[in-house]
């Protein structure tokens, strides 16, 4: 791909491990598996879209059968980095980290995100919330995905975050959606009793 095409990052490769049996990537939205639907709406941004899944994942893997995107498998045992390492492995352009567990981000903000990128292609760009707090997807430049790449542990780029406070742009999206994830199954009942 060109070096300045930009790669989302869809990030899927978590246990679950707060939902008590329940795959949270597997809960039906909008007819669907969340993953799936996410996965679709990343793929309408008409960027290639790379969704990062940990082993032994089949019903995560079968649930994107016929969407278009690569599906990578994250190896080692420090989390996030580990998903993020495997996403990058060989991405020149910027990167967009998504997590799928946000039901509320749409195609739309998606796509501003790409678009704002291609305009200002050294900044880090953060979806927030209406009022301004920070939260996801993030797209990276590409001059910090060799960063990316290196990264350890299990709090993501976090760190790089900071460091680079300067550089990072918020893009507020409406309500409350770029904090919107749901882990537990009380999140999940309240969510649905919101959204009926």
């Amino acid at each position: 791909m060109p070096a300045t095409e930009p790669m989302i990052l869809l990030l899927a490769a978590g246990l679950s491990s707060r939902m008590r049996g329940r795959d949270k990537l597997l809960e039906d939205v909008a007819d669907q598996p969340l993953l799936r639907l996410m996965a679709h709406r990343a793929s309408k941004a008409g960027v290639p879209v790379r969704v990062v899944l940990g082993p032994d994942q089949a019903a995560r893997r079968a649930a994107l059968d016929g969407v278009p995107v690569e599906i990578v498998e994250a190896s080692g045992g420090d989390g996030m980095a580990a998903s993020i390492r495997a996403g990058v492995a060989g991405v020149a352009g910027p990167v967009m980290l998504m997590l799928a567990d946000m039901p509320e981000i749409t195609a739309h903000d998606i796509y501003l995100l790409v678009t704002l990128g291609g305009r200002a292609p050294k900044a880090i760009l953060r979806a927030a919330t209406k009022t301004g707090a920070p939260g996801h997807p993030v797209l990276f430049p590409a001059d910090l995905v060799p960063e990316l790449a290196a990264l350890t542990g299990d709090e993501g780029a976090r760190r790089l975050l900071a460091r680079e406070a300067a550089r990072v742009h918020l893009v507020p999206l409406a309500d409350d959606r770029a904090l919107v994830d749901l882990d537990t199954p009380e999140a999940w009942a309240a969510w649905r009793s919101a959204h009926p």
